[in-house]
């Protein structure tokens, strides 16, 4: 597969010689250890693509110039449209749980802090953190849009913000409804609780405020595995997961 980079903020334009911005440098160099001539593709995160070559490399792989080519108008978004709120959890899971919803085609990710949530405090310093993580796996799987992570907030006020009207499911080990019932519209919710899941009045909340309890089956998950199981389930039912 073709090396990728996400390069924001450049105006780019076919047959033009450009200079990667240092990280973006660093990134082809260090990281991917691409040599002049070698191909890859730039994307910003408005769309589509460009195909490119790297022209130079400085001796010391802290900065490189590449020849845009051309542009591909190619996008690979899911038609579903989802915007996973997850409560917030330990470190690495969580940093899972963003790298992967992004590969899944998540379009949106809404951190929440519930009363049982890990990994809370801090939370304004991790959000940049998070934000790295959704362009390297966007880099990685295809996508041209980075999808936006909100700073993280408190379940009620993001429970209080959203559209009753607005399809979504909350996760609710033990109930009787499943995903495969569910019939979302092109844009819908998932709301997942935190390790230890969420406790009578946050579960009550979410139903009040429109979304639809449901289980993944049998077994209790962890955080991290149900986002994956849901949006993974929710893809192969209503979007681009083939």
């Amino acid at each position: 597969m073709t090396a990728r980079l996400y390069v924001p903020d450049v105006a780019f334009e076919a047959s033009a010689t450009i200079a990667l911005p240092h990280a973006a440098a660093h990134h082809a160099l260090r990281v991917l250890r691409l040599r002049a001539g070698d191909a890859l593709v730039l994307f910003d995160g408005r769309g589509g693509e460009w195909r490119a070559a790297l022209a130079s490399a400085g001796r010391r792989g802290e900065d490189a110039t590449v020849v845009v080519e051309g542009h591909d108008a190619v996008e690979r978004e899911s038609p579903l449209a989802i915007t996973l709120a997850l409560s917030t959890i330990t470190a690495d899971a969580m940093d899972y749980a963003v790298r992967k919803a992004v590969e899944l085609g998540c379009a949106a990710i809404a951190p929440v802090v519930a009363s049982r949530s890990q990994g809370a405090s801090h939370k304004e310093t991790r959000v940049d953190h998070w934000r790295r993580i959704a362009i390297a796996a966007c880099e990685q799987c295809g996508r041209n849009r980075i999808p936006p992570i909100d700073a993280p907030i408190p379940l009620a006020a993001w429970l209080d913000g959203r559209d009753a009207r607005r399809p979504g499911v909350v996760l609710a080990p033990g109930d009787e409804a499943t995903l495969a019932s569910f019939a979302p519209a092109p844009a819908l919710d998932v709301l997942v609780g935190p390790e230890g899941g969420f406790d009578g009045a946050e579960l009550a909340a979410a139903k009040l405020a429109g979304l639809t309890a449901v289980s993944l089956g049998p077994r209790v998950m962890k955080a991290e595995t149900a986002a994956v199981a849901a949006l993974s389930a929710l893809q192969a039912l209503h979007g681009d997961l083939r």
